[in-house]
């Protein structure tokens, strides 16, 4: 009995040992896994270019693409994801108060300049009364939107609207503007049904757009160039884990401005 005893405590205990083993090796394999959630382009396309730098410290990249702006936040908030980079500080914010997610800011990893882009009418002089303007229906794409059709001249804002800018905030609006607010992704397959719009430059790029044939572009100097860098994000309380650390150290490398630069014409630039 006690032999039997004896033995059914030994096998208990190396059982014990194997689990332990087993879920330590496990957890040291996540632990080097880096799964980011992306917009296709430029940020997922900057991450692949990225993966072997860090490989050669031990990490594999995971890239995980996404076509809209909640997915990705509400997968980092349920931590299904590492990080996601796809987004800029004011949206993480406003994103964060509207539902009550956790998500950080960390560090700015390049500027998309936000360009205006012909529809039904081709030139900004020619628009007529009453032509419609498809802009981004989130809030702070929205005011980003109002501030560059501004800048043209076309509208005029409440003095204090800054990048809190909405539709009700339009002061002045001379050529009596229909604005279209629709979803940021699906604006450039809008173009058809509109006079001009208003288009992030990543969604621009993917329908074959560039700033150089843009109707208008933001102005380095803008208050929107300022703001509008996109970021890396993360769930509150991962701001220092390693292979963070590593993938920031990745991304704010001199390799990858020159990468920005050479492959996006000017529709992306570098913020670092």
């Amino acid at each position: 009995m006690k032999r039997t005893l004896i033995s059914k405590a030994v096998a208990a205990a190396l059982s014990a040992a194997l689990v332990l083993a087993s879920l330590t090796g496990c957890a040291g394999t996540e632990d080097k896994t880096i799964t980011v959630g992306a917009s296709p382009t430029p940020h997922a396309e900057i991450l692949n270019y990225i993966a072997e730098d860090l490989a050669e410290q031990g990490y594999t990249l995971e890239v995980v693409e996404y076509n809209d702006y909640v997915l990705p936040n509400e997968a980092l908030e349920n931590e299904e994801i590492d990080a996601n980079y796809f987004q800029h500080t004011p949206y993480l914010e406003n994103f964060n108060e509207e539902n009550g997610t956790h998500l950080a800011a960390l560090s700015s990893i390049h500027y998309e300049p936000f360009g205006l882009y012909a529809g039904k009418t081709e030139n900004l002089d020619k628009l007529e009364n009453g032509a419609s303007v498809a802009i981004p229906n989130d809030t702070t794409n929205e005011a980003r939107a109002l501030l560059l059709l501004e800048q043209e001249g076309l509208i005029t804002l409440k003095e204090d609207a800054g990048i809190t800018a909405t539709v009700a905030d339009i002061e002045e609006n001379p050529k009596n503007l229909e604005i279209v607010e629709l979803e940021a992704a699906q604006i450039p397959r809008s173009l058809d049904d509109v006079d001009i719009a208003a288009i992030n430059s990543n969604y621009a790029i993917e329908a074959g757009l560039s700033t150089d044939n843009a109707l208008a572009v933001e102005a380095a100097e803008s208050l929107a160039a300022e703001t509008y860098a996109n970021i890396i994000a993360v769930k509150e309380g991962h701001e220092n884990d390693e292979k963070i650390k590593a993938l920031e150290e990745a991304l704010l490398s001199d390799k990858v401005r020159t990468f920005i630069e050479e492959n996006y014409d000017g529709a992306v630039l570098p913020s670092f």
